[in-house]
């Protein structure tokens, strides 16, 4: 069972900064979990997706389960289950990971007068689905409806009639059980797969368009329907399938819908993986890259109570969307025109960085590295380091490299330079000097990849070398391209100490050259 209670504490803190609707006044939680077997190595592919880890939610005292729909705002997942509630997931993902959930909320749905949803023909919510226009849609099975609300956590506001047509095809358990929205309409699907039938429409403005969406192959010969779908903002949807059969278990397909292309299938989900009832689908788009989260239901017959033949799980699981393309780099710095500063290129087997020193704000350290320059003792070495954190924007962290205390290389350590007394900061494409403690600094630097101010001097710290912080002395003006290439660079596991175990790059990345422009007279 997963317990992180330091690292929970801190995301509790950073959720407390998080948007959110003003109405949820449910209280948040940390839900038990384990991590969950889906018989998929790490990161494997599947068709178009690649594996990116799953855990396993334990129904709780919360009663957590019946998950029918998920959908993906405002850094959290949100969802609605089949007995008339909604839920609020934050996942905890490292390096591109799920790993655990790191607090959850849960609260009723409501009617339109206030009161909350207690009846099963009217609470059977099976698609939930945020409006980039502001609010959110919800679907329910049964009684047959979609509303429209300005917060879920709040009565709802409107009936969504657009949907109409293939809303009269519904009936009993099988209604519209997908619902996603895009930039200027909502795509809808019902719970069945026949040709003779539309079971999708496709709203925009006033016009609502009928189609049919066949099942993909390795999955329609199982019985496979829809039962989720989500949108980019583009207006790209993709239509989660499902299947059950005792015989075999479960199966699940995610199939890419764009105008005036055939539907794409990006993969199937089937035996001998580790499958369960997966009943929705969230999108995220992060850093250039696409991710989908898959949540299953079910049914209220967890095996975390009873271990009975048939009992379910409630599984969250996330896959990307296989992509060649890096993440942008960040932008180059344009350094303030009112200060001196000396122009130097990196030049790397990469690339060239092309870097301001602070000559004026910064003249100690600005000095020691134009003297290595000069002396070419930064020439051969590497950089042999990349830090990688997990936020956004992305890529996110900073390189390093230099001399590696080289003898035949290194000069004796150099005066301190604070921030706190340069006015510097390490804001994206700072320059910052390595060190152990005030004094010690010589011929290894970093670079940051987006802003890391907490490596800036805090004189009130009772930590002495929070309360000195790092010098930093330039900032790339040209090249982040090249730093964020680096950065890229896979780690070697086994390398490095402490926290900089597995940081180390496995192929360093050489500097061949660090010039200095010299400015015309």
């Amino acid at each position: 069972m997963t317990h992180r209670p330091a690292l929970l504490a801190l995301l509790a803190a950073i959720l407390a900064a998080l948007p959110l609707p003003a109405a949820l006044v449910a209280e948040e939680f940390f839900p038990l979990t384990n991590p969950a077997d889906l018989g998929l190595g790490e990161d494997e592919e599947v068709g178009e997706l690649v594996f990116r880890g799953a855990v396993e939610i334990e129904p709780d005292e919360f009663a957590i389960g019946g998950i029918s729909g998920l959908d993906w705002a405002d850094g959290a997942l949100h969802a609605v289950a089949d007995d008339g509630r909604w839920l609020r997931i934050v996942p905890d993902d490292i390096n591109r990971r799920l790993v655990d959930v790191a607090a959850m909320e849960i609260g009723p749905l409501l009617e339109t007068d206030g009161d909350e949803l207690d009846d099963k023909e009217r609470a059977d919510a099976e698609a939930i689905a945020f409006d980039p226009a502001g609010g959110w849609l919800i679907a329910f099975e049964r009684e047959q409806r979609i509303w429209r609300y300005v917060d879920y956590a709040g009565a709802p506001t409107a009936t969504e009639d657009r949907a109409a047509e293939l809303l009269s095809q519904a009936s009993g358990n099988s209604g519209i059980e997908a619902l996603a929205a895009f930039e200027g309409g909502f795509i809808a699907c019902g719970e069945w797969a026949s040709p003779d039938r539309p079971n999708c429409v496709r709203v925009t403005g006033t016009s609502a368009s009928l189609f049919q969406l066949p099942a993909p192959q390795g999955i329609a010969e199982a019985g496979g329907v829809p039962t989720d779908a989500a949108c980019k903002a583009d207006g790209t949807c993709y239509v989660l399938f499902r299947s059950y059969r005792p015989e075999e278990g479960n199966r699940a397909a995610i199939v890419e819908v764009a105008g005036g292309v055939p539907p794409k299938t990006l993969a199937v989900l089937r035996p001998p993986m580790k499958l369960d009832n997966f009943e929705g689908l969230a999108l995220r788009e992060q850093s250039g890259k696409t991710y989908f989260y898959l949540v299953s239901d079910d049914n209220f017959r967890n095996c975390a109570e009873d271990d009975a033949p048939g009992c379910q799980r409630t599984l969250l699981a996330k896959f990307e969307i296989k992509s060649d393309a890096p993440p942008p780099p960040p932008a180059d710095v344009t350094p303030p025109k009112d200060y001196e500063t000396q122009t130097v290129v990196i030049e790397t087997e990469l690339g060239d960085i092309t870097v301001a020193l602070e000559t004026e704000r910064a003249p100690i350290t600005a000095a020691n590295f134009l003297r290595y320059a000069r002396e070419d003792r930064f020439d051969g070495t590497v950089f042999y380091r990349a830090m990688k954190l997990d936020r956004e924007p992305m890529p996110n962290g900073l390189i390093q490299g230099g001399t590696q205390q080289d003898p035949d290389r290194i000069l004796p350590g150099i005066e301190h330079e604070p921030t706190s007394e340069t006015g510097l900061s390490h804001t994206n494409g700072a320059l910052s000097m390595a060190m152990g403690e005030p004094g010690t600094a010589n011929g290894d630097f970093s670079i940051m990849l987006q802003d890391q101010t907490g490596l800036d001097a805090r004189p009130d710290s009772d930590n002495p070398t929070w309360r000195n912080g790092y010098a930093v002395f330039g900032y790339v003006t040209g090249g982040m391209d090249v730093v964020a290439a680096i950065h890229a660079r896979p780690g070697d596991p086994d390398k490095g100490e402490g926290v900089m175990k597995g940081q180390m790059l496995a192929e360093p990345v050489k500097i061949i050259d660090v010039r200095v422009v010299e400015q015309a007279d």
